[in-house]
């Protein structure tokens, strides 16, 4: 029997007459059937959440405390059958699957914790004459509904880093998850009930594109928070009028690796960034840059572990590569490829599709203008070129219209300074891949890599407003 999921909304779950499939990407077969959100339900989570603004901002810190606490111990007792959920809904290796869920499971616990510190600041306005005794307290208060848009490729912890920050803020949430994989984040309604959180604080819907859009234009939303592809994130942010927005939209991560770094950790490391869930991941490593004195040595090393990846069924602990989210996006990635092998490029390895599985695959010899090169892949592969000085692979990084994270492998100290202040995105991992994320670290990009920045403590920050009390 297939399993049926109600959609979250006010407070209530609800079966619809709108019903969608969900398949697994791997063989094709239907995991569960859900209800699909209509205006009416859209309509009904927006004035529920508007008539809980003042109970929620008046929750004590002691009670967000509890209640994020209780769904993140919730999470961990239910975290190898949530993982299989996961798993089977979008073909991520159970390995990655049972990382996620420890993930969602982490930052509602840091969420917890920032719920006891929301910021507040004393200011002494004496700096004028005019300012003479007086003072200021600067504090911050929910800003109002956020909506929240999460994709597919890390359907729960994506969804959890909207969230646990709105409910530490106070703000009331509607969250509308990708709806080829909705199950985790239903899951995770169950939980949300189970507390004693106000209901209606927290509604997730799936819904179709059109219908999602009017959590974009509705005046009664305070917040986006939308976690997706450039194209559609900037048409968003032009039609959400005067609410504010928080964008994440990928991007094309560079590495750089020195003839001082660590070339044993460099090349395992950039393994896993490069072909961790096929490369469906936002700071996917897709583009390594490796000094002339150690690429050949590099391209062997890493073509020979790249072929040796286990592939196969996503709920096998021992895969490591599986299906990409559909096959239209892995014939994507085939055209792709093979574009940048006829116009000039080397194919080191990989290369072949079947059906939605696409190798593990490595090309060298690319211009900036190929699109494996200048466009976010999403998918399983690495473009490896070489440099001949530092200043040269900084250029190579910048030369990209995303900025989202980079990796260098250096020991260094002067490279590292210099990658810093010379690098431009929203952040530099030293000596680990642009893969790498603590889920309490901000997060986020510059150019079109988006605006805003995740991470809880930041999140939080801007689903609030700043008010001052002069006296």
């Amino acid at each position: 029997m297939i399993a049926e999921y109600q959609l979250y909304c006010a407070g209530e779950f609800r079966k619809t007459e709108h019903q969608l499939d969900v398949t697994n990407p791997h063989n094709g077969k239907v995991v569960a059937r859900i209800s699909m959100g209509s205006a009416t339900e859209l309509d009904d989570a927006i004035v529920k959440a508007a008539m809980l603004r003042d109970e929620l901002r008046t929750m004590t810190s002691a009670e967000r405390y509890n209640v994020l606490m209780e769904i993140s111990a919730a999470i961990k007792t239910d975290r190898q059958r949530l993982a299989e959920i996961l798993s089977a809904e979008s073909a991520k290796p159970l390995r990655y699957a049972l990382a996620e869920v420890d993930r969602a499971a982490q930052t509602f616990l840091v969420a917890a914790e920032e719920a006891k510190r929301l910021p507040k600041e004393y200011i002494s306005l004496d700096w004028t004459v005019a300012g003479k005794g007086r003072e200021g307290l600067v504090k911050y208060f929910p800003a109002g509904i956020v909506a929240g848009i999460s994709p597919f490729n890390f359907p729960l912890n994506l969804a959890v880093h909207k969230i646990a920050p709105a409910i530490a803020a106070g703000c009331p949430i509607i969250l509308k998850p990708a709806t080829s994989t909705p199950l985790s984040t239903l899951e995770l309604a169950k939980i949300i009930d189970r507390t004693s959180l106000p209901k209606g604080a927290v509604s997730i819907i799936p819904m179709d594109r059109e219908t999602g859009n009017k959590l974009v234009t509705d005046d009664r939303i305070a917040v986006l928070s939308f976690t997706g592809s450039p194209e559609v994130g900037w048409k968003m942010k032009s039609d959400a009028g005067r609410k504010k927005t928080v964008l994440e939209l990928g991007g094309n991560a560079g590495v750089i690796v020195t003839p001082s770094a660590d070339f044993e950790v460099a090349v395992t490391k950039c393994i896993t960034g490069g072909f961790a869930y096929s490369g469906q991941i936002c700071i996917h490593a897709q583009r390594i840059y490796v000094h002339e004195s150690l690429f050949e040595n590099f391209v062997k090393e890493f073509c020979g572990r790249a072929m040796l990846l286990k592939s196969g069924d996503p709920s096998s602990i021992e895969t490591e590569i599986s299906s990409m989210i559909d096959e239209t996006n892995a014939k994507r990635v085939e055209q792709w490829v093979n574009e940048a092998v006829k116009a000039g490029a080397e194919l080191l390895c990989g290369g072949k599709r079947n059906g939605s599985f696409y190798e593990p695959t490595v090309i060298t010899g690319t211009s900036v203008n190929m699109k494996v090169n200048c466009e976010e892949v999403f998918g399983p592969v690495v473009v490896i070129e070489k440099y001949s000085s530092f200043a040269e692979a900084i250029v190579l990084i910048n030369n990209s219209k995303f900025g989202l994270q980079a990796g260098v492998f250096t020991n260094d100290i002067r490279e590292s300074d210099t990658a810093f202040n010379e690098i431009e995105c929203g952040g530099v991992i030293l000596n680990d891949v642009p893969t790498l994320r603590f889920d309490h670290m901000p997060y986020g990009g510059i150019k079109d890599s988006g605006s805003g920045r995740e991470g809880v403590k930041y999140a939080i920050m801007d689903y609030m407003e700043s008010r001052i009390l002069v006296r």
